[in-house]
């Protein structure tokens, strides 16, 4: 048996051409500055110009060395008439750089919660638009965009509550635990390219800022800690180990990783 050279350990991700939808804040952004610290080349993408300008600064003021590897492309997956031109733009904005080594899908909006009778049919597909449809039509340019074999993939991010229902989150957790079924097949579909799907738990990030507002975030995720086997709330820079995984293990796809901090076992 060969042995292991121990450089590939560390240049896995070297050079490598990274595009995180959803990373101008919170997990996102937290993966992105990872991916810098890593010598890869970041291009980060959220639906507001203005967060995607300032996230761009922020990445460059925090890591000078890599001023030149970073871009940021502003695309909205929030609307369903527009989603598909949207993702077209993205990828025909990056095309001329080269194919992508890896894609990571953060984005997220307000989650669905609520009795489910009380949706109407728009309102449930608008509920899934960035966290479900947004992936899959992203998803469809892969085979163009993604370079072919086990050393590129697709990582989609679910939420750490998709094993475990909750009262009136019927409607959103249809999406979250359908995720699983679409990160399944699209490896099936897009092989030797890799696609996996990471579930977090709580994370402390710029989502939680109406708590923070009210005073009332400390008390929360304290609450929140009794409940996790590992008596800590999430923190982005733990959470981003699992993406990072996940692009360096070429052996790994159509996989689920939690980081909820055992959260499924109390």
């Amino acid at each position: 048996m060969a042995s292991p050279n121990p450089s590939n350990y560390t240049s896995k991700l070297h050079d490598a051409r990274v595009l995180v939808i959803g990373g101008t804040s919170g997990i996102g952004f937290g993966i992105a500055e990872a991916l810098l610290e890593h010598n890869a080349s970041v291009i980060i993408s959220s639906s507001s110009e203005e967060r995607v300008s300032n996230a761009v600064q922020r990445l460059k003021s925090t890591n000078p060395a890599g001023e030149g590897r970073i871009q940021g492309i502003v695309c909205n997956l929030a609307s369903p008439t527009t989603v598909e031109a949207e993702v077209r733009n993205l990828f025909s904005q990056i095309s001329p750089g080269g194919k992508l080594d890896h894609i990571i899908y953060t984005a997220g909006d307000t989650l669905a919660i609520g009795k489910f009778e009380n949706f109407s049919l728009q309102q449930i597909q608008q509920a899934g638009m960035v966290r479900f449809f947004g992936p899959l039509i992203v998803a469809q340019q892969l085979r163009e965009h993604l370079r072919e074999g086990p050393a590129s993939s697709f990582i989609m991010t679910t939420g750490g509550l998709s094993q475990r229902p909750r009262r009136d989150w019927t409607v959103i957790m249809s999406y979250l635990t359908g995720l699983e079924g679409m990160c399944r097949g699209l490896a099936r579909d897009l092989a030797p390219r890799r696609v996996n799907l990471v579930g977090p738990g709580p994370v402390e990030t710029e989502l939680w800022g109406s708590h923070r507002e009210t005073g009332d975030l400390e008390e929360l995720k304290a609450s929140i800690a009794g409940t996790m086997a590992t008596g800590k709330f999430g923190e982005v820079e733990d959470v981003v180990e699992a993406y990072l995984y996940l692009m360096k293990d070429q052996n790994t796809t159509g996989s689920m990783v939690y980081t909820n901090g055992g959260g499924l076992l109390i």
